[in-house]
């Protein structure tokens, strides 16, 4: 007897449940300034993602082509599947050997945008870009090298 009343509970609360999203749904049927929804690739030009969305890691370059990464590695060292690859080379500063980037390899299809990279950079230079539009069709495309060619460090920055 008990398994038929719970029978009849549980059609009772799926019903309940029902209306419940029919009323949610034909509220905005009814209401059609209040659309929420958008359609995405008819808009593409008016799209704005949110502020904190985060898409891909990029590195900063002024209008000089100079970044701010020394090469220390220490977005590598914080990403947790090994998405950044810093590839430094050793340059004559003085008469004594420093370490300095040589290139910045991002490996696109291997993140998974935690950010874990961002707090890491002692020097803030890299940033999460709002960009989504990911998909290619072949997956070489997704490796990308992030300095840009001819740039070097900023001054002042150590």
């Amino acid at each position: 007897m008990k398994s038929i009343i719970n029978y009849f509970k549980e059609i009772y609360f799926g019903l309940k449940s029902l209306v419940t999203g029919m009323r949610v749904t034909g509220h905005y049927i009814t209401h059609p300034k209040e659309i929420i929804t958008q359609q995405y690739p008819e808009n593409r030009d008016t799209l704005k993602m949110f502020e904190r969305f985060r898409g891909e890691v990029v590195l900063l370059h002024n209008e000089n082509n100079e970044h701010r990464c020394t090469g220390c590695s220490a977005c590598e060292i914080a990403c947790p599947n090994g998405t950044i690859e810093i590839i430094n080379k050793k340059v004559d500063i003085d008469g004594r050997k420093v370490k300095a980037l040589d290139t910045f390899v991002y490996h696109l299809q291997m993140c998974t945008m935690c950010g874990l990279c961002i707090p890491a950079c002692p020097t803030d230079a890299i940033k999460m870009a709002n960009t989504f539009e990911h998909a290619v069709f072949d997956r070489s495309k997704l490796t990308k090298v992030l300095n840009k060619p001819g740039s070097k460090l900023m001054d002042g920055v150590k």
